[in-house]
Order: structure tokens, then C-alpha cells, then sequence
């Protein structure tokens, strides 16, 4: 089933998780559109690649400007600028429904976050892979007791997405141990059926390893039972007969374009997020519910006084506070916002510990710390440098910048910027620098919790 854009909101506890369903134009030169009824005509004829998805956070999705992103979409769409083409998106329901068009012969390409799987292959054309994923059983951390092998299964209820890896994954599983059953699920996504687990509306359900790992942020009582298969490869599929066009992707996806494309996905998308901590991500969710409201409004003030992201700001504060308006630190910096004394008067903030104040003046901080970086920086690098330049202070950035270039390295670039920071607490490096020592590793996993935080919080403000 395709449909028009809409934005549909579900309530997923413990917040509210927007699923986007539609198709986007974007700055890509992504179109809306239909099915097309007719044959297609090949992209190198028509320049525009049909490309078939879904909506979740490790395929296609829109962020709070409405702008689409997401793996799938910003591999897909380098792939195709290469080429020179536009990219038209169709949106379907399901990973049943994707493979439905592609049997159809109305698609030249799905990028759906599809398993290589042999009976697939067998099926369609087969396309590049990009990313490697477990499956796994996934659990409510509750569930006593938890199914730590196969024989386990038979205990617990479990669902999973129709027409899924998963049930291939499940049907092998049962060939091999008795008692294991499970439902097939026509119209819930693997999203929805996470939600379910951490709703305990259902026991287990299947997911690809990079789903869990985004998802597990928002619904912290999610637990990996166990991992059910060795490394998968996720990627294209493209219909029968199209070894043409496959051929040209894989040849793309293995250059050193599409090497690069991925490395972008991976540090954009999953490097940041690190390892699980629950009791913190319980924290937060709790914290979006019980403190948040008392200050979004603020928030999206500050975004329309400095043009800093409410969202952003509000990880921030997170990070600095836990939305604490009272909070104080041993060294002496207070309120939602942590500022310095020194930091505030040159902000013109009188009281720390007013709220407003301080969102406005931490605001002003960041934008200040954001305009003053050179204009050749690129978005995302040039706000993840900001907030470390926040964290540090600019005059010890501008040491590690200065130490990249030193060391044949991007100071534009956040990957490499992350690499080199720490050398601030490195007596081989610091002594040579302006402003000498620094605890440099500090910023980097700053600028990473901020990044997990906002992911989570970002949601609150659609």
C-alpha cells in the first residue's frame, strides 16, 4: 500500500515516537509522487531513479524541519547524484509491501534496509550491501525468566514483521528446537513491534542489531536476549532482470565514493551512540515527561533569538543539568544552563539560576561559539565543534585545530577533530600548544551523550 505524505503521531511509551509515512521532496532532489502506471524507463534515459522504502529510523524518515534523512536515504541519494539523477520515493507500509513493488516491476530500486537473503536472491536482482547486522530476540528487561538460548523459546510469545527476515530466521530456528511458535505481523513495522515489547504488550519480538541500538535509547526497558544469527548483510534489491543497473550501484557502492557515503552513514547515524547505559536513558525518558514541559517553551524561544536548534539546546542543558534550573557544581558553575560566572556577565545573565535567563544566555553562548568557527566548516561538523568549544573553551580548540593540521588531519572534520582533542592531555602534544593542557577527551564524549540525547528529546518538539 502506498501513501500521500501525512505525518501520523503514535503514542509509544514512555514518549511520544512519530512514525512518518509518505513521500518527500527534498533538497536532493527528491520528488513526490505515485506508482507510476507505465513500464519504467531505465535512469540513464529518464534521469530519474524510482526508488521503493519505509519509514523507520534505520531506513527514510523526516526530522523536525520536514527535511527527509535517515541510512537508506543518504546512501541512496550520493548514489544517484553521481549518476546525475533525481531520486522518486515511494513509501509503503512494509517490508512485505516493498517487496510487493519490486515483484511488481515499478521500482528500478529498494532500499529498505533488506537482509541479503538466498530466497530473495532467488527472487530479484540482488544489489550492493552496505551495512552488517545480528537479528536478534529482544526482550522487556522484566521478562523473568529471560530466554538466553533457542530451547528457551518456546516459553515466550513472540512476533514479528510479515514477510521478514525474521521469519525465516524463526522457521529455522523451530526446524531445530521444539515448541517454538510466533506470529507474523501484517501492519506493524519492527518499531511498533519494539514499542510493544517495552509496553509489555507483547513478550519478544525480532530486530536487526542497528534497529535495536537506535531504539533502545528511547525505550530503555528493551534488552537483547540473545543474538539469533552470525553477521547479515543489509542492501538493495532491485526487480528481476536488472543486473544492468545493479552492477552500476555495486560498482558505485565499491568505490571510493560509496566507501566514503558509507562512512558518512556510520559516523552520522550509529557511531555516537556507544554503549547502552539504562539507568541514564531511563533518566531522560522519565525527565521528558516529568521536567521538559516546564521548559520547552523557553527552548524554542532561544531557537528563535539565536537560530540554535531547540532540540539541540535542550540536549545541552541535559547534558549540563538534567534540566536542574538549581543545579550547582563543585567548581562553581550553576543553573540549567552550568554557566561560569565570568561566562555569564559577559552574557549580561545577572542570575544563574533564573531559568529563562539562562537558556537564553547559554543559547547566546552557543550561537556565538557557532558564528566565530571559520565559514568553510560543513553542517553537522561545524555544530559538533561548536558544542565542544562550549565544553573546552575556543581557545583549546583552536589549539587542536591548529594540532590537526599539525598532524595531516581535516580540522573541519569531527571524525578527525574527535581524534585529535584528547592529544590536549597528552604531554607529547599539549606543551607545544598555546593554551597547554586540557582534558580533550572530555569534549568528545560531550558532543556524543549530546547527540544520543537530542536523538531522544527531538521527538518532544515535532
Amino acid at each position: 500500500m502506498t501513501r500521500k505524505l501525512n505525518r501520523l503521531k503514535v503514542a509509544l511509551l514512555p514518549f511520544a515516537f512519530t512514525i512518518m509515512t509518505g513521500c518527500s521532496q527534498g533538497d536532493s532532489g527528491a520528488a513526490a509522487s505515485t506508482k507510476p502506471s507505465e513500464p519504467l524507463v531505465s535512469p540513464d534515459v529518464s534521469g530519474v531513479l524510482e526508488v521503493a522504502t519505509r519509514n523507520g529510523s534505520t531506513t527514510y524518515y523526516l526530522d523536525r524541519h520536514e527535511n527527509p534523512t535517515g541510512p537508506e536515504y543518504s546512501l541512496v541519494t550520493q548514489f544517484a547524484a553521481s549518476k546525475g539523477w533525481t531520486v522518486n520515493w515511494t513509501m509503503y507500509d512494509s517490508t512485505a509491501d516493498v517487496l510487493k513493488a519490486l515483484d511488481s516491476g515499478n521500482t528500478h530500486l529498494a532500499a529498505a534496509g533488506l537482509t541479503h537473503l538466498p530466497s530473495r536472491t532467488k527472487k530479484f536482482t540482488r544489489g550492493p550491501a552496505h551495512t552488517e547486522i545480528t537479528e536478534q530476540l529482544v526482550c522487556h528487561r522484566e521478562m523473568r525468566p529471560m530466554p538466553r538460548l533457542p530451547e528457551n523459546m518456546s516459553s515466550v510469545g513472540i512476533s514479528v514483521t510479515a514477510d521478514s527476515s525474521y521469519v525465516e530466521t524463526l522457521n529455522k530456528l523451530a526446524s531445530e528446537n521444539d515448541g517454538i511458535t510466533f506470529t507474523e505481523e501484517d501492519e506493524k513495522t519492527t518499531e511498533i513491534l519494539l514499542s510493544d515489547v517495552a509496553s509489555q504488550n507483547i513478550d519478544c519480538t525480532v530486530a536487526d542489531s542497528n534497529i535495536v541500538q537506535v531504539m533502545r535509547r528511547h525505550f530503555p526497558n528493551l534488552e537483547v536476549a540473545m543474538n539469533l544469527t552470525e553477521g547479515n548483510n543489509l542492501g538493495w534489491y532491485l526487480p528481476a532482470g536488472s543486473d544492468d543497473l545493479a552492477g552500476t550501484a555495486r560498482e558505485w557502492m565499491n568505490s571510493t565514493a560509496g566507501d566514503e557515503a558509507i562512512g558518512y552513514v556510520e559516523s552520522r547515524y550509529y557511531a555516537y551512540i556507544g554503549e547502552f547505559d539504562f539507568v541514564d536513558l531511563r533518566a531522560l525518558n522519565r525527565r521528558i515527561e516529568d521536567r521538559l514541559p516546564d521548559f520547552i517553551d523557553r527552548f524554542s524561544e532561544a531557537e528563535a533569538a539565536t537560530g540554535m536548534p531547540a532540540d539541540l539546546l535542550a540536549a545541552l542543558a541535559y547534558q549540563e543539568s538534567h534540566w536542574d534550573p538549581t543545579a550547582v557544581s563543585p567548581t562553581g558553575v550553576r543553573g540549567i544552563m552550568m554557566l561560569t560566572r565570568n561566562t555569564a556577565e559577559s552574557l549580561g545573565v545577572m542570575d544563574r539560576l533564573d531559568s529563562t535567563a539562562s537558556i537564553d544566555g547559554g543559547a547566546r553562548y552557543l550561537a556565538d561559539r557557532h558564528r566565530r568557527l571559520p565559514d568553510t566548516i560543513p553542517e553537522p561538523d561545524r555544530t559538533f565543534l561548536a558544542l565542544a568549544s562550549y565544553n573546552i573553551g575556543r581557545g583549546h580548540l583552536l589549539d587542536a585545530r591548529q594540532l590537526a593540521r599539525d598532524l595531516g588531519k581535516n580540522p573541519d572534520s569531527w571524525d578527525d577533530m574527535k581524534e585529535v582533542l584528547p592529544l590536549k592531555a597528552d604531554k607529547r602534544y599539549y606543551p607545544s600548544t598555546r593554551y597547554g593542557y586540557a582534558r580533550g577527551y572530555e569534549p568528545v564524549h560531550y558532543v556524543q551523550r549530546i547527540r544520543n540525547y537530542r536523538d531522544v528529546i527531538s521527538e518532544a518538539f515535532e
